[in-house]
């Protein structure tokens, strides 16, 4: 005897895109680009995707590798994967105007390591 056996139903969920952290950080490089103009920096890729990097590239971003390579006088955007304290401190030593585009979470993250740091916590 075989047991009549249910249809199997197959859920597919839609895209999500981006995660919020992403989506924030590539609107964060567009808001400068309208606010002060082409070009904008962006210290290392806003997010590890070749698609977006290419189009914020073609409105004017200019991704750069370190400080060093940023004019005085124009902005530059820290990536969603955030920044060591030491290159913002460079940046407020260079007057550099600078926004941190560093996804909430990654910081989140960051700060975890710091107060386990603090305490005397560290890898083994």
């Amino acid at each position: 005897m075989t047991h009549a056996q249910k249809p199997l139903t197959i859920l597919l969920a839609s895209p999500r895109g981006f995660c919020a952290g992403v989506d924030r950080a590539i609107q964060i490089v567009e808001r400068a680009l309208s606010r002060y103009g082409r070009p904008v920096y962006v210290r290392h890729e806003i997010v590890h995707n070749r698609f977006v990097v290419e189009s914020l590239e073609g409105k004017g971003a200019i991704f750069v590798d370190e400080l060093d390579e940023v004019p005085g006088d124009r902005p530059v955007v820290f990536s969603a994967h955030g920044v060591p304290k030491a290159v913002s401190a460079e940046a407020a030593r260079r007057n550099l105007l600078h926004v941190d585009a560093t996804c909430p979470l990654v910081s989140k993250v960051h700060r975890e390591a710091e107060r386990h740091a603090d305490c005397g916590r560290t890898s083994s």
